[in-house]
């Protein structure tokens, strides 16, 4: 590798102390496809000595064989790494490459510009202090540089460059340039993005990139590089109120309990009051404790472990804040969700959402609306596709301390998770949180559900039959009614067809329509086993989701799942009620096991096996599972 700096040659402990206390800034270079992005980033790497010189050859071979500039270096090779970037001459993946000056250190996120790989632009401006946004001066501003363009200003990055590359292939024409400018600055005036610098260059042939170029001698502003040396990028988050997630709790004895997390903003010192969040308990710092000994003060971006006066329960995912001035506590809000996931956000769905070190259930609203990034328009949505941007309710299973991402980051940003699969499916920031959420409290009842489950000597459960229209799950159902009745236990039977009659006569079959359908039979099953009933749902319930949804409601033992097992064609030519023929001609739409998927048990407490026995042997075999293996004992 060329020497960066002479100190490298002269002195290398002096050059390694200058190096390690340099500031770093992380930032993205986004836009359209083709725009230049990963040319520029290679170019800065091989203006800043950043390459050795088998990289070097490799480059030099690969931009003969493989690359676009006709035998000439092609620095975006240095960036796309994957085979088929390279086969298509396009960014798929977030690539994150180092370098450095002798001024600052640089981490750079070079973002795909397709749209449909828009959530890898997210992930990549979820870290970053400063974007480069790329237009190709020979195309103007298009749809993805106000895609990526709305997504900087709303994920908080407040420096701005509008890089107006490939200027050498418009002769250097300052009016193109201005014509760009002026179209750009209008719209980002829409989105509050009004402090942004824009430089002319052409990244290929390093004009304007860590020097002013002779090319454009009608632009005084600065050169790419020299530029983001001079961001400064410290926010005043140690001005701002005290706020640490705890990540762990630290017991390594007996004589030491401490809490350890990175303090996201504020700083702390020992004898400061603090809060516990969301219990609101307070104490006081003793100590503040690191590897290297106790601290007299600790500010945001350290690490540390803080010990307490008093034995409070603290836990993971916790928030540690200033006494003085908390962040709020709530269980529902209004936020703003980019969709990442192939499969569509359907609301009333259980995901689960980790924000800070904490994470908990929760379920979205339907959108209230989604943006189209073009003309900035709010239109009606009843879900969100893949990379879509929406403003959504939340509703969490259980309260956390939280502040608007406007004001901090750390405790506003969120990602939500796949229950089923683990899959990040969307990643959002909360406004603020609703004011029903602060309204509505638990109220205590003398009456308990022990109390009456006792009245009615039985445990109160839900046995939830699942299974193809046309199983048998229905007449199944009512002969274990039946059967449990005649044996004088108190029961209940919530049928598919006939909830919807009432509670349920306003929904149809979409996918959305399936989840709200699930959601309401399980919240009336909850009430019931509450009240002490042996609740029977006879319901398709096709998604796995929901009915995790539905056993996550009850307590440990209160769901049993029946799996009535059914193969299609069986089911089919049973057809009792004439279905699957309307479904096959077109008549009938979403129908389960023809065009909307069914998604069987994995592991259900009780499988039936319908070709191997009747509707009176299976309700024997469910009876019998529920009187002998879990009696019914309080």
């Amino acid at each position: 590798m060329a020497h960066q700096s002479a100190l490298i040659a002269e002195d290398i402990d002096a050059y390694l102390e200058a190096h390690q206390h340099k500031s770093l800034l992380r930032f993205l270079t986004c836009g359209s496809v083709d725009d230049g992005k990963s040319t520029l980033i290679g170019r800065l790497l091989y203006d800043s000595k950043m390459i050795f010189e088998d990289q070097l050859a490799a480059l030099e071979a690969d931009s003969r064989k493989v690359g676009t500039q006709g035998g000439e270096i092609d620095f975006a090779l240095l960036v796309d790494g994957l085979a088929a970037e390279r086969e298509q001459g396009i960014t798929i993946d977030v690539a994150y490459r180092f370098f450095s000056t002798d001024r600052r250190k640089f981490i750079v996120a070079d973002t795909p510009g397709h749209e449909q790989y828009t959530r890898n632009m997210v992930t990549g401006a979820s870290t970053a202090d400063a974007a480069v946004i790329l237009i190709d001066a020979r195309k103007g501003v298009l749809t993805q540089t106000r895609r990526h363009s709305y997504l900087v200003s709303l994920l908080g990055i407040r420096h701005v460059v509008l890089a107006i590359n490939k200027m050498d292939l418009v002769g250097w024409s300052k009016d193109v340039f201005d014509a760009i400018l002026q179209e750009y600055r209008d719209f980002a005036a829409q989105i509050g993005l009004n402090d942004f610098t824009a430089i002319p260059m052409s990244a290929l042939k390093g004009d304007n990139i860590t020097t002013r170029s002779d090319a454009a001698p009608w632009y005084a502003g600065p050169a790419l590089l020299p530029h983001l040396e001079a961001v400064e990028v410290e926010d005043d988050l140690q001005g701002k109120p005290l706020r640490m997630p705890v990540q762990w709790v630290n017991r390594p004895n007996l004589d030491f309990r401490g809490f350890s997390g990175l303090i996201a903003s504020g700083t702390v010192r020992p004898g400061d009051r603090i809060k516990a969040l969301p219990s609101g308990r307070e104490s006081t710092v003793t100590r503040i404790v690191t590897m290297t000994g106790d601290l007299p003060i600790a500010v945001a971006g350290q690490s540390v472990t803080i010990t307490l006066a008093d034995e409070i329960d603290i836990s993971r995912g916790d928030v540690i804040a200033s006494a003085k001035a908390p962040p709020e506590v709530a269980d529902q809000f209004e936020a703003t969700l980019v969709w990442m996931d192939e499969e569509a956000m359907l609301p009333g769905r259980p995901y689960l959402i980790k924000i800070g070190a904490r994470t908990v259930g929760a379920s979205i609203t339907e959108p209230k609306c989604k943006v189209n990034v073009n003309t900035l328009e709010r239109l009606a949505a009843k879900r969100l596709e893949l990379n879509e941007i929406g403003v959504c309710n939340l509703s969490l299973d259980a309260p956390i301390a939280f502040d608007p991402y406007a004001e901090n980051k750390d405790l506003g940003g969120f990602i939500l998770i796949d229950r089923m699969s683990n899959r990040t499916v969307g990643a959002g920031m909360l406004h603020f949180a609703l004011r029903r959420s602060q309204n509505i409290h638990w109220q205590a009842l003398d009456v308990d559900k022990t109390s009456r489950a006792a009245l009615k000597a039985q445990r109160g459960r839900v046995v939830w039959l699942t299974g193809l229209s046309g199983s048998g799950k229905s007449t199944i159902a009512n002969l274990v009614e039946k059967r449990l009745h005649a044996n004088g236990r108190h029961t209940y039977l919530l049928d598919g067809d006939n909830v919807r009659h009432g509670l349920n006569k306003d929904l149809g079959f979409t996918d959305e329509d399936r989840v709200e359908n699930i959601r309401r039979v399980a919240e009336v099953a909850k009430l019931m086993v509450d009240a002490g009933l042996i609740v029977l749902v006879s319901f398709i319930s096709p998604f796995r989701a929901e009915r995790r949804m539905a056993r996550d409601l009850m307590a440990e033992g209160d769901f049993v799942e029946v799996f009535v097992d059914t193969p299609l064609e069986v089911a089919e030519a049973r057809d009792v009620k004439g279905l699957y023929k309307k479904a096959r001609a077109g008549q009938l739409k979403n129908f389960t096991g023809i065009d909307s998927p069914y998604e069987a048990p994995e592991f259900p407490e009780i499988r039936i096996d319908t070709t191997a026995l009747s509707p009176a042997e299976a309700a024997e075999r469910i009876v019998a599972w529920l009187e002998g293996e879990l009696e019914y004992t309080i």
